[in-house]
Parts: structure tokens; C-alpha cells; sequence
């Protein structure tokens, strides 16, 4: 059965390249149980025993009109699909990032479905790890995200749910027949919400882009204002990885002080790190970042297939900015960009990604973007995840690292999801101009160190009670 592929979904498989793959991953990490040493090759075996189900099944095909759309099919290799391997003895973490920037860095065969896993054993400390990658034009990350761990137990017990790409589809109860009438009413009524849509983008949030791609200030979110960095460097297919987990509850508390989101948090140290590496890399960057933040328009509970999201561009901190003069910059860019999209319909905030998304296939396509602003310096995304601890056939899972895609002249991506206790990060980037990965996670994590510092300061300095009445203790705290 043939069915037709929305928009935006279509742009992830138009704009697809051997250097520039247009599929999302995430690397899930487990402590193996005791008492069970057959716990990875038990999992491998489940996992080959499922049938991929909508919209793991589909395949792309290209109709008479030259455009692709999907067609469900069975023919499956579960043995392809489910791969079961292992490091080697004496292997490194790094051995395990390096191996899977290499797994991530093919096109995935539009022959087949959509998907692939790979469990991998010999991870150090007692560990195994799935690597799990899917095409963008049949999942996003917050449902990806969700799928995953409806994937996953809550009980420590030897259980092994139904994996994500063998998940149930919703079963929608069929209606009676809609006269000739009613049918054109709702055919004019999703005609008229397209045509508002359009209408919102153009004389707003679009123009703005357009405006701004041809050498207009900058104002607000708006794409193409960025400068060349060294991110923006032509895509090739290599990729580097690099991983980070910092403590979820210490970071809300961090970010309060200074009157920042747990979000708002992680795009600054995103921002002070990547300036750091780049310096440290000889290549210092003397303008803001622009981030390119994608937003979920996804109402609670939604976890139907494609892809259902907006985008913001940030202006991040001053080049020369510290850390914590960098923190209240991005606060008030991020607060004006949140305000521009709240202002939209979500018609109109899902036309304005098909339509900016297709500008920047655009000039890349056609290498405009090497002469033109890039669209975005960085892709700072933030994924809803799980507080509850969670299980695979007794592993607890330890980690969750998204590992997403890069496209369009924007070879940096730094994607982070909440777990249990911890907010993991995973970055990637084009392997030829962001090399080293593991040291920019490194900065991140000691810019949040300065800022976790600081805060301390702040909630243990004296009132100015306490200072009127004691000048010389005042005098001694500085």
C-alpha cells in the first residue's frame, strides 16, 4: 500500500547525501545483571524474533511523479537488521565512541526498512551497549525517545519488551461513511488552515529569513544570520562522537540562581564549550553563535510517526563573554525566540521548518550556502526523557546519548535527554572540521563546573544585613 510522505518529512529524504545521511540515533548504555551471562545473546535472539510494524516497515519508493512515498513491505532480514557484536578484549570507552561514529556515518538502504540496531558486547565495566539509528522521515526524537523506553521494563526482572520498532501502531475504530458534503467541507477547512499558515510564515517569521539571507540585520530568531565558523565547513561522511552526563537535579538548581531553565542551562555551556574548543583548537570564533533549536509541536501522549516540529535561531553569547555574563545573554535570546514562536499557530510553526528547512537544502544543493550565511552555527536540541529507572532483561540502563544527525552546512550537533538521575548529552560533528568531540564535551562540562561554583558563591554570601552590622567580616569574605 502506497502512501503519500508530508513535507517535512519528504525534506529528510530530498536533502539526503552519502556525506550528509538524514537519519537520528541513540546509544543506550547497561551494567550487566549478575548471575547471567547470556543476558546480551538472550536480548539479540528476542530482538530477531519481532517483525518491524508501522512505520518500521516502510520502505521509499519513487512514484511517476518523481516524488518518493512509502509502501509497506515484508520482506525482512531480522539478522541484518539486529546485529549482535562485540569490542574486543582490553577496548576503551573511546573504542566504543569511535566504533559507533563509524556505524552512524552510512546512508541507511532505501530498500529496506528504515532501521537498524546493533547490540554490542565487551563494553568496559561490566557494560553492553545498543546503538539504535532511524530515518528522520519516519520518526522524530521526542517520539523516537518515547518509543524507546515503552521498549524498556521498570522491573529489574528478566524481561524483554517488545522492541521499538515491533511496536503496536495505534488501532484507529473505523468510521461510517462522511456524505459527499461533509468530505469537501473538511477538504476546504484543512485548505483554509494550510492557506492562514502560509499566509502567518510569509508576512512574518519568513520574511524575516529571507530578508536576512540576503543581507539584512539581524532581528530576533531568524535563520541565515550567522558567520562562517568552523562547524560550517563542507559536510564529508566522516563523524565524531563524544558523550556527557552531568547531575539532572544539581543543574535545575544551578540554572535557578541565575534565573535560567534546565534548557537555558544547557545551551550556555554548550555555547562557553564550543568557544573554548575552538580556541583551544586554534581556531577562535570572534562572533556570537547562532543555534539552531529545534521545538517539538507535539501535544502529550503523541507519538505518531514523522516528524512534527518547529525550529528556533538563537543568538547566543559574545565571543569574549564569561560564563556567567554568557548565561544571562543567552537567557534573554532565548526568551525573545521563545516569545516569536509562541506568537505562531502550530500550522503555521510547522510551514515556517518546511519552508526555512527547504531554503537551506536549497542553497546547499546548489552551493549557495559557501558564499552565503549558513543556516545556524550549531544544533542545540533538547529531548524529553524518563525519571524512572529502567530495565533490559535485568541490565539497568545507565545511560541514554542521543546521536543525531548533521545536514546542511551545520556540522555540529549537541542533542541531550533527561534519565533517571542525569542529563546526558551527545554530540556529533563533521569529523574532518570538529575532530575531537571528547575534549568540547570536556569544556562543557567545566564550564558548568564555573557556573555550579558560582552559584555556590552566590547562596553563601552574606546578606547585607549581615554586612551592614559587621563591616570588618564583609571586608575579609572578599
Amino acid at each position: 500500500m502506497s502512501k503519500p510522505i508530508p513535507p517535512l518529512d519528504l525534506m529528510w529524504l530530498i536533502m539526503e547525501s552519502q556525506a550528509s545521511p538524514s537519519h537520528v540515533g541513540a546509544l543506550l548504555l547497561f551494567e550487566k545483571p549478575k548471575g547471567n551471562p547470556d543476558v546480551v545473546r538472550q536480548i539479540v535472539e528476542a530482538y530477531r524474533s519481532f517483525n518491524p510494524t508501522p512505520p518500521f516497515n516502510y520502505v521509499v519508493e519513487t512514484g511517476g511523479t518523481g516524488l518518493p512515498h512509502f509502501r509497506e513491505t515484508t520482506s525482512y532480514d531480522p539478522c541484518y537488521h539486529i546485529q549482535h557484536i562485540a569490542l574486543p578484549d582490553g577496548a576503551t570507552y573511546d573504542d566504543l565512541l569511535r566504533l559507533v561514529a563509524d556505524l552512524h556515518e552510512p546512508m541507511l538502504d532505501r530498500c529496506r526498512p528504515l532501521f537498524r540496531d546493533w547490540i554490542i558486547d565487551g563494553v568496559p565495566g561490566n557494560r553492553f551497549a545498543v546503538y539504535a539509528k532511524v530515518h528522520h522521515a519516519i520518526i522524530d526524537g521526542v517520539s523516537g525517545t518515547k518509543r524507546l523506553y515503552a521498549s524498556l521494563s521498570p522491573s529489574p526482572k528478566r524481561v524483554i519488551p517488545m522492541p521499538a520498532f515491533a511496536a503496536l501502531a495505534p488501532v484507529h475504530k473505523p468510521r461510517p461513511p462522511k456524505a459527499i458534503v461533509d468530505r469537501l467541507a473538511e477538504i476546504g477547512i484543512s485548505a483554509t488552515k494550510q492557506t492562514l499558515a502560509l499566509r502567518d510564515v510569509s508576512v512574518g517569521a519568513l520574511k524575516k529569513g529571507l530578508a536576512s539571507l540576503f543581507g539584512a540585520d539581524p532581528v530576533g530568531s531568524a535563520p541565515f544570520t550567522a558567520q562562517r565558523a568552523p562547524m560550517n565547513e563542507p559536510l564529508q561522511m566522516a563523524r565524531s562522537i563524544a558523550t556527557l552526563s552531568l547531575p539532572l537535579d544539581e543543574m535545575h538548581t544551578v540554572g535557578g540562581h541565575f534565573g535560567a531553565t534546565l534548557n537555558d542551562l544547557a545551551v550556555t555551556i554548550v555555547d562557553e564549550g564550543v568557544h573554548r574548543y575552538l580556541r583551544q583548537t586554534g581556531r577562535a570564533f570572534p562572533r556570537p553563535l547562532v543555534a539552531f533549536c529545534p521545538v517539538s509541536l507535539r501535544d502529550e501522549g503523541d507519538s505518531a510517526s514523522g516528524t512534527r516540529a518547529s525550529a528556533m535561531f538563537v543568538h547566543l553569547g559574545e565571543h569574549d563573554a564569561t560564563v556567567l555574563g554568557r548565561v544571562k545573554q543567552v537567557v534573554a535570546a532565548m526568551g525573545t525566540a521563545k516569545q516569536e514562536l509562541r506568537s505562531m499557530s502550530k500550522d503555521a510553526a510547522l510551514a515556517y521548518a518546511v519552508a526555512v528547512l527547504g531554503m537551506a537544502e536549497l542553497t546547499t544543493a546548489t552551493h549557495v550556502d559557501r558564499v552565503t550565511p549558513p543556516l545556524a552555527n550549531v544544533v542545540i536540541s533538547n529531548v524529553p526523557g524518563a525519571r524512572a529507572k529502567m530495565y533490559l532483561n535485568g541490565a539497568a540502563l545507565v545511560g541514554t546519548f542521543p546521536v543525531s544527525m548533521i545536514a546542511m552546512s551545520v556540522g555540529l550537533n549537541a542533542t541531550l535527554t533527561s534519565y533517571d538521575d542525569s542529563m546526558d548529552f551527545g554530540f556529533v560533528g563533521n569529523g574532518v572540521a570538529m575532530y575531537d568531540l571528547t575534549q568540547l564535551a570536556r569544556h562543557v562540562r567545566d564550564a558548568y563546573e564555573e557556573l555550579k561554583a558560582a552559584s555556590s558563591k552566590k547562596r553563601k554570601a552574606p546578606s547585607r544585613t549581615t554586612r551592614s552590622r559587621s563591616p570588618k567580616t564583609s571586608r575579609a569574605s572578599r
